[in-house]
């Protein structure tokens, strides 16, 4: 019997969400580069290019690193790049490697262009834009004067621009996921084409979170699409209408290890193995508690310490100490990276598999 808290990956539904989301983008006429942010397994990422993936995104040059290792040879790192030590295993990596790196300043790529100098390389670089959600990205309005100072810059080569919006309409958070996808998507391809009225040749357009994807990907000049969570989903995208409960592929499997009272269970997974980046009670996912649990529908996950999640009951439940409860996380991205590794479950059983880029922070 396996330890727990665990993960346990059904791999019926997550390549059933990995089909769904190549079937989209297919449909569309874009490219479909998935942020393996979500899962961080190699395993996982090639069987998202076996389905029509032209490559992968991650966050950090670790990442890339660790991705690259295990033979995956289109990467995106969609994140700016301005400390020397983390652009200097950048370059090294795109010498064997197809690697485009994110800027967002004219310090950053100044940077970039002095190191690939040195190095006698040239660095295919992405503009990163904020489009609302005010966190990296150069600002909309300032984007084609920074895209046309990039380019004027030597040993880089501007291929595109890129965004991270997620379930934003108009500068707030929206449940209107259609409305967020189609703004999202023009917004970026009136840049683009301000800026190859600049003379500056913009070829990628690459948008989309999950919850967007399948709208911004409609619109006519979008190039590409990079959403992560799709491949196992969790009770955020549940609760925003992007998916159905039963196709969430990741759970965590618990035990009670007490029960303090007829309403109260306490199970062994606290802060340490769900992740808490996305509170309960907040707009627009208004989420109850810290997770659903599968097999305890009614009841509410609604606290945890380092060690220890607390369970209310609403009733006189017949769960014992020792009984096991699977919970769907409600952000799984963020969780994973709390497990050393996941059990993918199958009609042979389970297979143990190790998160090779858990915790790659650099």
């Amino acid at each position: 019997m396996i330890e727990t808290p665990c993960m346990i990956i059904d791999e019926r539904k997550m390549e059933q969400n990995i089909r769904k989301m190549a079937q989209i983008a297919e449909k569309n006429g874009v490219q479909l580069r998935p942020h393996v942010k979500t899962h961080k397994i190699p395993e996982i990422a090639k069987k998202q290019l076996a389905e029509g993936a032209t490559g992968i995104t991650v966050a950090k040059v670790s990442e890339a690193e660790v991705m690259a290792e295990h033979g995956i040879h289109d990467i995106f790192i969609a994140y700016p790049l301005v400390i020397e030590s983390k652009i200097e295993r950048a370059i090294a990596l795109s010498k064997n490697i197809n690697l485009i790196v994110g800027v967002d300043s004219i310090e950053g790529a100044k940077k970039l262009s002095e190191l690939a100098k040195k190095h006698h390389h040239t660095l295919s670089v992405r503009l990163e834009v904020d489009t609302g959600l005010k966190r990296t990205g150069v600002l909309y309005e300032r984007a084609v004067a920074l895209a046309n100072e990039i380019n004027q810059l030597d040993n880089l080569r501007l291929s595109g621009i890129y965004t991270f919006r997620g379930a934003v309409f108009q500068g707030k958070p929206t449940r209107d996921l259609k409305k967020a996808g189609l703004e999202e998507g023009k917004l970026m391809v009136s840049l683009a084409n301000k800026m190859r009225e600049a003379g500056i040749d913009i070829q990628d357009v690459s948008v989309g979170s999950t919850p967007t994807a399948e709208y911004a990907a409609q619109v006519e000049g979008v190039t590409e699409i990079r959403p992560g969570t799709y491949v196992f989903y969790d009770m955020m995208q549940v609760n925003l209408g992007v998916c159905r409960l039963d196709e969430c592929a990741a759970t965590v499997l618990t035990s009670v290890v007490s029960k303090p009272s007829e309403n109260l269970l306490i199970i062994d997974g606290g802060s340490k193995t769900f992740a808490t980046d996305v509170q309960p009670h907040t707009w627009p996912s208004n989420l109850i508690g810290f997770g659903y649990i599968t097999n305890l529908p009614e009841a509410i996950f609604d606290r945890l310490t380092e060690e220890h999640g607390m369970v209310t009951l609403p009733g006189d439940e017949n769960i014992q100490i020792g009984d096991r409860l699977e919970v769907i996380p409600n952000h799984i991205c963020s969780t994973v990276n709390l497990h050393n590794h996941v059990y993918i479950k199958n009609e042979q059983g389970l297979t143990k598999v190790t998160v090779a880029g858990r915790g790659k922070l650099d």
